[in-house]
């Protein structure tokens, strides 16, 4: 793995050190020797992580970090504090200025080199995320002000894994005094189970559980597709370095060092909520974006875009399965002076009225699409013609009977519509000659009367 390194450092000798050691693991270094400096050079390099001295004159670590952590910019930037400074109280004061970890001088090779490769492991993750919500904004999709800031106020569900009685009541005292939900267990399969079937916010897991191993399950629960994404605080024995850096290989979040600081722990636990809400907010606005790209925005149907792929798969495999498949085109019986007459407020509320009916008619393997304009279209596998002629015939049936409710003094407005339909028979069947059968069809039902079906053969 390699990563654009920016380090921050007053003293040049520090530097040099820090410089040699990360290029000696092909890490791309920058360097800066004063506050204000680090943060143009994160403006300007936008690095994978930063490593930032607390003692500097002028502008400490301190406000430089909330400073980079305030900006959307560099918000996102992974800062590891690096200090002679080991209180509890000096690590819970750069939590509070969005550190994401501390170092402590000198620092130390292993620890050095696992921290720096685990915060840049997710920082990818979370910038291929913004990559495509920032796809999202262009498509005008996502508002990124709900994205870049996150909500102050915390609270949430934590899992608490520890089987050292003592430690657990005093953890889950110190976690609910703080504002936070605790579920607490010691058993392994317990705590895989509660994890599956709740959302949890956050776990905090014992690496050094007495009756099993504490990192399998650490394994287990980013193996699992539900569990993968909740982020995991380890507890940690002072100076269990070899297992501390597996664990972050296998992709713990953070880590508290016994004796747990009850200030620490608070930190630590709102760091990683708010930041698993920044990454769930990503791929939420990312599965919004998706769908929007898939769907009619008016009728909440499926697009002619997505149609199109849709039937072509569904060719390929009614071909490699002899199973059959119809396919229903259909069109709003004069739609435009619908249009013309009341306005296209009310011709949309006919469409959206259509669409509800469209899906309430046909099952739930069949797909409703949103052809464009006044025409419709549905995909239905493993169906013969007959069976689709009856679906359409009732389709028609529900619209021609019930009139329309919409905002005019002349509601409820009767609509007709008329449906063609064709299914698959042929070997050299594509996407276009089913479609251009079914266009036939529909052209017949129109030219015969309107409100009526049609079946066209292959």
């Amino acid at each position: 793995m390699t990563a654009r390194v920016l380090v921050v450092d007053d003293i040049a000798a520090n530097v040099k050190l820090l410089e040699a050691k990360l290029a000696a693991e092909y890490f791309d270094v920058i360097s800066a020797y004063n506050g204000p400096d680090g943060i143009r050079l994160a403006n300007e390099h936008k690095p994978d992580i930063i490593l930032l001295d607390v003692m500097m004159p002028g502008m400490d670590g301190f406000e430089v970090c909330r400073r980079l952590k305030s900006a959307k910019e560099t918000a996102h930037i992974p800062v590891v504090m690096v200090t002679a400074l080991d209180q509890p109280s000096d690590r819970v004061q750069g939590l509070d200025a969005g550190a994401d970890d501390f170092l402590t001088k000198p620092v130390n090779d292993i620890s050095l080199f696992a921290r720096v490769k685990s915060l840049v492991r997710l920082k990818m993750m979370t910038d291929e995320l913004r990559m495509r919500e920032a796809t999202g904004q262009s498509l005008g999709i996502v508002d990124a002000s709900e994205v870049l800031n996150p909500m102050a106020d915390i609270g949430g569900r934590v899992l608490l894994v520890e089987d050292r009685e003592t430690t657990l009541r005093k953890t889950a005292e110190g976690l609910a005094g703080g504002g936070y939900t605790v579920d607490t267990t010691g058993d392994p399969v317990d705590a895989l189970m509660k994890a599956r079937e709740n959302d949890f916010d956050l776990v905090i897991l014992s690496l050094s559980l007495q009756n099993t191993d504490g990192m399998r399950l650490c394994s287990q629960l980013k193996s699992l597709e539900s569990t993968r994404h909740t982020p995991i605080l380890a507890l940690v024995e002072e100076g269990d370095t070899k297992r501390l850096v597996r664990a972050l290989e296998i992709g713990i979040n953070d880590y508290l060092i016994r004796p747990i600081d009850k200030n620490e722990l608070l930190a630590r636990t709102k760091t990683q909520i708010k930041r698993k809400r920044y990454s769930d907010k990503l791929r939420q606005n990312l599965q919004m974006s998706l769908e929007a790209a898939i769907t009619d925005q008016l009728t909440g149907l499926y697009n002619r875009r997505y149609m199109t792929r849709h039937l072509a798969t569904q060719i390929a495999s009614a071909h490699e399965t002899k199973k059959p498949l119809s396919f229903l085109i259909m069109d709003i019986d004069f739609f435009k002076a619908v249009n013309d007459t009341y306005g296209h407020d009310v011709g949309d509320e006919i469409l959206r009225g259509f669409a509800s009916r469209l899906k309430s008619n046909v099952r739930g393997i069949d797909l409703a699409c949103r052809y464009g304009g006044e025409e419709f279209v549905v995909i239905m596998p493993e169906t013969d013609v007959a069976f689709a002629y009856a679906v359409a015939e009732r389709l028609r049936q529900s619209v021609a009977d019930l009139p329309f409710p919409v905002n005019h003094p002349n509601s409820p407005l009767t609509v007709t519509v008329s449906i063609g339909i064709t299914s698959i028979e042929k070997p050299t069947d594509t996407s276009d000659t089913v479609l251009k059968r079914a266009d036939q069809a529909l052209y017949r039902a129109k030219r015969d009367g309107r409100n009526r079906v049609v079946a066209e053969a292959a």
